[in-house]
Formats: structure tokens, sequence, C-alpha cells
């Protein structure tokens, strides 16, 4: 009997895992965005950002060595080459008097996603603080500051995009 059903198991077990495979998340394609080329300082990079139906893509060579990309209306972040400081960060976020820390919606090793308000003002605002390793060097990657508050869902799309900066792998020549 045990063998029957061994043999009965065996197959469904081979179609399990051979659909399951392997769970590692392909970043190279996600709805809704595309892949940009960017330099920061000097480094030849790539991200995924918006894709054109959010706005046009610009992006800014900073003075002080960050790149900034900004898509539309709700997409606008800073990359820095840079080994940033989670903990000191931290120190910033709740010491902040003028918006105060609500709650933290990712709080990791490498990853600050956060929600302040400031009482005098209707709406949350919402930010992030990442530290990514791009091949041999790390960049911290957030949220540009501005006026009128990002939406979760905004620094959500951020976060996502900062995950996939890479190191940009040159054109192989045709032999």
């Amino acid at each position: 009997m045990k063998k029957v059903l061994l043999l009965l198991a065996a197959p469904a077990i081979l179609f399990l895992a051979a659909c399951g495979g392997s769970k590692t998340e392909d970043k190279t394609t996600i709805p809704g965005m595309m892949e940009t080329s960017i330099k920061v300082n000097s480094n030849d990079l790539s991200i995924m950002i918006p894709d054109s139906t959010k706005g046009i893509a610009e992006i800014m060579e900073q003075p002080w060595g960050a790149t900034e990309i900004k898509v539309g209306a709700d997409f606008h972040i800073s990359i820095e080459e840079n080994e940033g400081d989670i903990a000191l960060m931290k120190t910033d976020i709740t010491g902040n008097e003028v918006f105060k820390l609500q709650r933290y919606i990712k709080d990791e090793p490498a990853l600050l996603f956060w929600e302040s308000k400031n009482e005098n003002m209707p709406d949350a605002r919402f930010h992030y603080y990442a530290i990514v390793k791009a091949g041999n060097l790390t960049y911290v990657v957030k949220d540009v500051e501005r006026l009128e508050a990002y939406n979760e869902k905004a620094v959500e799309t951020m976060v996502q995009a900062s995950q996939t900066l890479k190191p940009k792998t040159a054109d192989k020549p045709n032999s």
C-alpha cells in the first residue's frame, strides 16, 4: 500500500517542484515602470522608474554629487554615493519637532519608510531613506523633499524603484 501511495505522490511532488521553481523576484520588469540609465558620481547605473504614462523623466546631476530623478508629480528621488547611516537617520526622524513621527511603515537594516505629521497641516507626509548596494558601491536613495506631501503609494513606488538600482553592464560588441 505504501508503495502505491509513493508512486501516486511522486508525480505530484515533481509537478509542484517544477511549477514552484525558485521564488527569486525578477526586478527587470515591473508593470508601469521602465529601466533607465543614469550616472551617479561618474558611475554608470540603471534603475527602474515610472514609464512615460506617468510623465517625462527628468534626470538631474547635482553639483554635490547626487543624481535626482523626477517623473511626473509623484516621483522624485535622489541617489548619492554614500555609505548612509540608518541609526543617525532614525535619530533625525524621531527628533523632528515640526513633522512628528507617526509610524514606521518599514523599519529594516537598510530601509526606513515612515509617516510623519505636522499638527498645523491636514495631510500626513511619507518619506523613505534606503541604503542600496549596487555592485561594489553603496548609495543612499531617498525621496526629495517638497512642499506638497507625497502619499503612501507614491513613496512605495519610489522604494520599489530604489531596490532595482544596479551597475549598468556594458553592451557586448558583436563579434
